[in-house]
């Protein structure tokens, strides 16, 4: 069975250009390594070093720098205890429809206001409080400076950091230096363990699109990487980490209220972001891959396969450029940005939050409001009386006086 697999998944058309096998491109040992496969196999648990790591990092770290730079949590109301709501919420719905509020009104001996006060406060308990997304942005946020600036050391010799026709000079056949291998096993072991921990992250507006980017980045590394598409791989996990590092540094400062150096930082981020991922990346790499590379050698189905994955990237920096756009508009016609569309925000709805007020207003007894309102309408009659008399004695006084 293995060895059937094995000649099914590593047949030469499906991983080399054609009139190319696998004996072609052996290497010696004194020309280099060649990318194989099982090079791959350290990115597992490197993916759970990460995740511990992270965890270590977070609590010794970024806990006491979010405290230190001044992050604040939302005091939020917490749900009363009441079993039944709580077990619906967990295995039925946290947003339960209007028949469903009517039926566990009569369980539970609740009125529909209080029960809908109650799922809105049990929302609003579990949402991440901004301790939480500061560490998760800080840890994001070391990574990406650490692999940029490790990237960039070590491409910025090399011959197709400059000449991108370099990448497929002599291709498939091209030694990958231990530097750019374990560059690539770093980064995958990065995003698995994003990928990873998705469900106990902050989940963004953006969720699905974020999973769809983790899924896509990992097989374009790894497959990129068994295809020895080193060179150009290289150059993308580069130009993905240079916006990256900004993105996540303006949400630290953006859960720490420093407003004017988030707000300029964004700004810097948004022109950074818009060159590199819908100029560089589309008119340098996609364009090297699609239309420079077939120089060198007849398409095949790496070939396609690759550019497919690199198009799924390309159609998701349109999506998060849109949502970029959309601050900066807000930015420059409302004089700062309100949230961050692209990836800051919840997947919950945003009311929830302002709701909190009404709902404590709502808690207040009928007598509390009637008496409000009828000393306001008191006040209201009193001010009415005066004016009238008051207008009354100024008709008197311009009234000719009897002789």
């Amino acid at each position: 069975m293995e060895t059937l697999l094995n000649e099914w998944l590593w047949q030469e058309e499906y991983w080399l250009p054609p009139g190319i096998t696998w004996q072609d491109i052996e290497m010696k040992e004194d020309e280099g390594h060649f990318p194989v496969p099982r090079d791959l196999i350290y990115t597992l648990p490197l993916a759970f070093a990460f995740i511990a790591f992270r965890y270590v990092f977070e609590r010794i770290i970024a806990i006491p720098l979010s405290r230190h730079l001044g992050v604040k949590d939302r005091v939020r109301i917490r749900a009363a205890s009441v079993p039944k709501l709580e077990t619906f919420y967990k295995q039925n719905s946290r947003q339960p429809s209007q028949n469903e509020v009517v039926s566990l009104g009569k369980q539970c001996g609740l009125s529909q206001k209080k029960i809908q006060t109650w799922f809105r406060h049990r929302r609003n308990q579990d949402r991440p409080s901004n301790t939480k997304k500061f560490c998760e942005a800080s840890w994001r946020f070391v990574f990406y400076l650490v692999a940029f600036t490790a990237g960039l050391g070590s491409l910025i010799d090399t011959s197709w950091f400059w000449d991108h026709r370099e990448c497929w000079r002599g291709y498939p056949k091209q030694p990958v230096a231990e530097v750019h291998r374990w560059y690539y096993i770093l980064e995958m072991g990065f995003y698995l363990s994003l990928l990873l921990c998705v469900s106990v992250d902050v989940k963004r507006k953006d969720f699905k699109e974020q999973v769809i980017h983790h899924i896509a980045t990992i097989f374009l590394i790894g497959f990129s990487y068994c295809s020895n598409y080193v060179r150009v791989g290289t150059l993308v996990m580069l130009l993905h980490d240079s916006s990256d590092i900004l993105l996540e540094s303006a949400k630290m400062l953006h859960y720490a209220e420093w407003t004017r150096t988030c707000d300029s930082l964004f700004v810097i981020f948004a022109l950074v972001f818009l060159i590199t991922r819908l100029v560089v990346f589309p008119g340098r790499v996609v364009h090297t891959t699609l239309v420079v590379s077939l120089e060198f050698f007849q398409p095949f189905f790496g070939y396609y396969f690759f550019n497919a994955l690199l198009l799924v990237l390309q159609a998701l920096h349109i999506f998060w450029a849109y949502l970029i756009l959309r601050m900066v508009y807000k930015f420059m016609f409302m004089g700062k940005v309100e949230r961050d569309e692209r990836s800051d925000e919840e997947s919950e709805v945003d009311e929830e939050e302002e709701e909190e007020s009404e709902e404590e207003g709502d808690e207040c007894s009928w007598e509390q409001r009637k008496g409000a309102i009828n000393s306001k309408l008191a006040s209201l009659a009193n001010n009415c009386v005066l004016n009238n008399l008051t207008n009354q004695r100024n008709i008197n006084s311009r009234l000719p006086k009897a002789r």
